[in-house]
């Protein structure tokens, strides 16, 4: 796609994820008020999408509960703020082998491995406006873990995402999973007005180096909607280098727990920081109403009204 600097941006919160966070940094939201909460925090700081996990309230731990993803979705839809609602569909894929030498039977700790009806039931549930699609198979930093999207159960999330009215996000982790997102349009699962996030710096995935960054962006097609977003102390350089290749920008808790050095951030203060720069660059900082009409999106009425 042409480089030109995006002048309408839209700002994606990732409020909490499911990595082990939750004992680094009391900020981490873990219970469904905390996860919305901080999602309406960020939303009022500028935040036109965010995007949720859930967790165990009481340990952290990562979770598919669909009454925990229930009580986060009416939360965050009854809240007095606006925002588009994306739920996280990356679980269910978890895979840790046994050991180098005796890699089955897969260990008990770590693995989520159910089927693609499973995990996409909490989005056929909440009906969020967008969800995540990983499009790809892929190591991650930890020795014997990783993270299955077989080509056939892609085709079958994604079609189910379609036909439910759920605008699916690709999470691009390397430029083959944006290889096989461009099948999945070719083939009629993906609607041709994608959205895709590029994930950068994630072990063992594409590093966030500026020339890796710009393959990515070579390889979104012009009419696709992208965002990206790095790690830990790249989170705001990532902010300028998307913007200025085209994008838009993701900003939160999932992916850097820190506003400066010694000093753990809130959600909102991260959006806050990336609004700034934003609107610093000559930019504009668009909302969840712009973000609807440029994604072809339709606000979901709160639990109980009709409509």
């Amino acid at each position: 796609m042409p480089l030109e600097m995006n002048r309408e941006v839209f700002i994606t919160c990732a409020v909490t994820g499911s990595g082990g966070t939750q004992d680094r940094s009391p900020h981490v939201p873990r219970s469904p008020k905390q996860i919305a909460d901080s999602a309406i925090a960020a939303a009022k700081a500028g935040a036109a999408v965010v995007h949720c996990h859930v967790r165990d309230p009481e340990t952290g731990a990562p979770s598919r509960d669909l009454a925990l993803y229930r009580e986060v979705t009416d939360r965050i839809r009854d809240a007095e703020v606006d925002a588009v609602l994306n739920l996280t569909a990356g679980m269910g894929g978890d895979m840790v082998f046994g050991g180098i030498e005796n890699p089955l039977p897969l260990a008990e700790a770590g693995t989520d491995l159910v089927g693609v009806t499973e995990r996409v039931a909490h989005v056929a549930e909440c009906l969020p406006e967008i969800c995540t699609l990983d499009c790809g198979t892929m190591n991650f930093a930890e020795a014997d873990y990783v993270m299955t999207n077989t080509p056939g159960a892609l085709r079958a999330m994604g079609q189910m995402m379609t036909d439910l009215g759920v605008k699916p996000e690709i999470e691009a982790f390397d430029t083959g999973h944006l290889w096989f997102a461009k099948q999945l349009v070719k083939e009629g699962v993906l609607e041709p007005n994608a959205l895709v996030q590029l994930c950068m710096g994630v072990p063992w995935g594409a590093p966030d180096d500026l020339n890796t960054f710009m393959a990515m962006v070579n390889n979104v097609p012009d009419d696709w909607t992208f965002s990206a977003f790095s790690l830990g102390r790249n989170e705001m350089a990532y902010v300028a280098a998307s913007v200025l290749a085209g994008g838009n920008v993701r900003v939160g808790l999932e992916d850097n727990l820190w506003l400066e050095k010694g000093v753990l951030a809130e959600n909102w203060q991260l959006v806050e920081r990336a609004g700034s720069i934003i609107e610093n660059m000559g930019a504009r900082v668009i909302g969840p109403q712009e973000v609807r009409e440029k994604l072809g999106l339709v606000k979901r009425a709160p639990a109980g009204v009709a409509g």
